[in-house]
């Protein structure tokens, strides 16, 4: 046997410019997922200031919440549209074929990453409903991004690849799950990812999901999810909170929609489009109302809140579910940058928790678990990506099948009610390149 290499191997050894990519790629992966770390750590502070300044005066909400909403939309409208929302839908534009590199700039770049960062951290110092996730994407597709500006010409590895592998790094990185990052690649982004650079492009979101498990432990981002042996006496509630889940997720979905277009000719969006700071107070007004109602458990994430759930160490009221659900879609329709995973999850939970409670206690974890996937299922209408995430809680396998049946039913029932989400926002974000640069986007309909 020969131990020559095989010419296209010792090409392949010999290549600088193949291994300067490499390099570069995974340098800015590592990068990018170090980035979304500390952008994770900085929320994680903002929100801790809140709640400190919450616990001084139970009533400060209504005076902070309000104008901390209105600063950041005002910085966000006159500084960084494009930090606007949650940061998948801009990611997603800036894949589309009419999005050329003199667009590329509206909606992904370093300037846009640190807004986001800036300005989402100031939502949650207002105390908002909102999930660092979807702007983990945006953030880390930016940094992503500038590896453009490194890899020698004609190489394998495009703008289309140095985005996906960015954005799926950020979630990677945002939930400690390597493979749920993978995932939403596959599901989200990569539509005609490069063969080429495939294994390269995977490599770079599982080394920034790799980061993000050495700086938060390798642990469960909302816990771990301790359910029983799964018999027959599950199937009717998980498939009522499936249902359930689908029908909650699917309307808050068209609710997204449906504010954000800015096409309803109700009053309030009316005012939302001429007065859009004064709009912006009275959500967060809205928002504080609500927090203080619930005790604080609508504010922020809802990471501790669903931790509880999960964790078994507190239940959640029936109210929790409503409220939270108007939080967080009042805290988007404010127009901060604003993702919805953290607390779509905990929803989820609380749906799946009053199920439980309903069913006097039978099957709590399995069925939190399962509104858990369900609603973000049926939300993002991403099937794959929220199974991916939620098993990576569970303890054991013995609910995989039961985690993905649940998804595929929720995503089923919300896309009988609305478009997908992320696809749709995405249509509506090619609006904002101008008309004398671009073909005009696809109409937006209901599928």
């Amino acid at each position: 046997m020969s131990l020559i290499p095989a010419p296209d191997l010792r090409r392949e050894l010999g290549d600088w410019r193949l291994w300067t990519v490499r390099a570069i790629v995974i340098a800015l992966a590592g990068t990018a997922g170090l980035t979304v770390v500390g952008f994770s750590w900085l929320a994680d502070k903002a929100y801790e200031t809140f709640a400190a300044l919450r616990n001084v005066a139970w009533w400060s909400p209504l005076i902070w919440t309000p104008a901390c909403t209105a600063f950041v939309v005002w910085c966000t409208r006159r500084f960084a549209p494009g930090a606007a929302g949650s940061g998948i839908p801009q990611v997603m534009a800036t894949l589309e074929p009419e999005v050329g590199d003199a667009e590329r700039g509206l909606f992904v770049s370093l300037r846009l990453t640190v807004a986001k960062i800036l300005l989402t951290t100031g939502g949650l110092l207002g105390g908002l409903s909102l999930g660092r996730e979807g702007p983990s994407v945006q953030i880390a597709a930016g940094v992503m991004l500038q590896a453009r500006r490194l890899i020698p010409a004609g190489s394998a590895v495009g703008v289309h690849g140095l985005l996906v592998a960015g954005g799926a790094a950020g979630i990677a990185a945002a939930f400690n799950t390597p493979l749920g990052g993978v995932m939403f690649a596959i599901e989200e982004l990569a539509r005609a990812p490069e063969q080429r650079s495939s294994g390269l492009i995977i490599v770079g979101i599982v080394l920034a999901g790799l980061v993000g498990v050495s700086a938060h432990g390798d642990s469960a981002y909302f816990g771990v999810i301790h359910a029983p042996a799964i018999g027959l006496d599950l199937l009717l509630p998980g498939l009522l909170v499936a249902v359930l889940a689908g029908l909650a997720g699917g309307l808050f979905s068209r609710l997204m929609i449906a504010s954000l277009s800015g096409r309803s000719p109700d009053r309030v969006s009316r005012w939302r489009a001429h007065r859009p700071v004064l709009f912006a107070a009275g959500c967060g007004l809205a928002v504080a109302l609500i927090g203080v109602v619930t005790d604080g458990a609508a504010f922020g994430s809802g990471y501790a809140s669903t931790r509880h759930m999960v964790e078994g160490s507190a239940a959640m009221p029936f109210a929790y579910a409503p409220f939270k659900f108007l939080a967080t879609w009042l805290t988007t329709w404010s127009g901060v940058p604003a993702g919805i995973f953290a607390p779509s999850l905990a929803i989820g939970a609380a749906f799946g928790n009053d199920v439980a409670l309903l069913l006097y206690g039978m099957q709590v974890p399995a069925l939190i678990a399962l509104g858990m996937v369900g609603f973000l299922a049926a939300a993002t209408q991403a099937p794959l990506t929220a199974f991916m995430i939620v098993m990576e809680m569970v303890d054991g396998h013995a609910m995989v099948l039961s985690l993905m049946m649940c998804a595929l039913i929720a995503f089923a029932v919300a896309r009988l009610i609305s478009p997908p989400l992320y696809p749709t926002l995405a249509r509506l974000q090619l609006g904002r390149i101008p008309a004398s640069t671009a073909a005009p986007a696809a109409p937006v309909t209901a599928d």
